[in-house]
């Protein structure tokens, strides 16, 4: 993997774990301070939900590239080895298109909740629907990286600390 290849994969898992870390410590600072206080943190349900949005789509570039998608591979397997790759190519395409469009759609859904605030924040909402365009963009990025490899190898990336399995939670 080249540098600034493994420079921007490693910022993305490190940018998931900080979003889980803030997600898990404003939890449990919540639930603690509820049983042990009786009070509750106004704005933790909200801040953890948006982070759990964010976290979902910064994550699902770095699941597709360790292949850890859901994947229906029973077409994909019947066929020789000249027609898998054309239909690889073709799921690729398929791909960039799609996420071409919803980084497209989540910008403009974005932008015009720009003026709508979240309740207890009081930040734009903009700001939470923000994680559409720009995990569509993350998911467009680490597949052109991997496009090559996969379309002639059918391999997908392996990064340290993550695999198919532990990307798609079995």
């Amino acid at each position: 993997m080249r540098t600034a290849e493994r420079i921007f994969v490693e910022a993305n898992k490190w940018a998931l774990i900080l979003i889980l870390a803030a997600m898990s410590a404003i939890v449990f600072a919540n639930v603690t301070l509820r049983y042990t206080t009786n009070f509750s943190i106004v704005w933790a349900e909200e801040v953890a939900r948006y982070l759990m949005v964010w976290m979902t789509f910064l994550g699902a570039g770095l699941a597709l590239r360790t292949g850890g998608l859901v994947a229906i591979t029973n077409l994909h397997d019947a066929l020789s080895a000249t027609p898998q790759r054309v239909m690889r190519l073709i799921v690729v395409l398929g791909l960039l298109a799609f996420f071409a469009l919803m980084i497209w759609v989540g910008y403009s859904y974005a932008l015009r909740m720009r003026f709508q605030m979240t309740p207890a924040t009081r930040i734009p909402f903009s700001a939470i629907y923000a994680a559409m365009p720009i995990g569509f963009a993350l998911m467009t990025v680490h597949l052109l990286l991997i496009a090559r490899r996969l379309v002639r190898d059918n391999a997908f990336d392996r990064i340290a600390g993550i695999d198919e399995n532990s990307a798609a939670g079995g």
